[in-house]
């Protein structure tokens, strides 16, 4: 029998990351979050560079945005729009959730 042991950190909407943090989590170029964020598409904490952090829900839209560009050959500006459409889908379904 083989046993696999898997290690992994719990990332929720508290948790913040710094930049090379979340280029590990999303495995990509800190050059490609720097374009996410330029685009609109991240928005991190912190108005320097060097001090952004950013937080979980931060992780889960660059992941998100790393599947649309590798699955849909999305560009920067459609990431952003896709990733703001699917952010007001998301609110408007919670509000109807309220009314259910």
């Amino acid at each position: 029998m083989n046993i696999k042991i898997l290690n992994g950190i719990i990332i929720d909407e508290q948790t913040e990351l710094s930049l090379s943090e979340i280029c590990t989590a999303c495995s990509s170029s800190a050059e490609w979050i720097i374009e996410l964020v330029e685009e609109g598409a991240l928005d991190p904490i912190g108005s320097q560079q060097n001090q952004w952090r950013f937080t979980g829900k931060c992780l889960l839209k660059a992941r998100t945005a790393m599947r649309l560009q590798r699955d849909l050959g999305l560009n920067l500006a459609g990431i952003a729009l896709a990733l703001d459409l699917l952010d007001k889908i998301e609110s408007l379904e919670s509000r109807l959730s309220q009314f259910e």
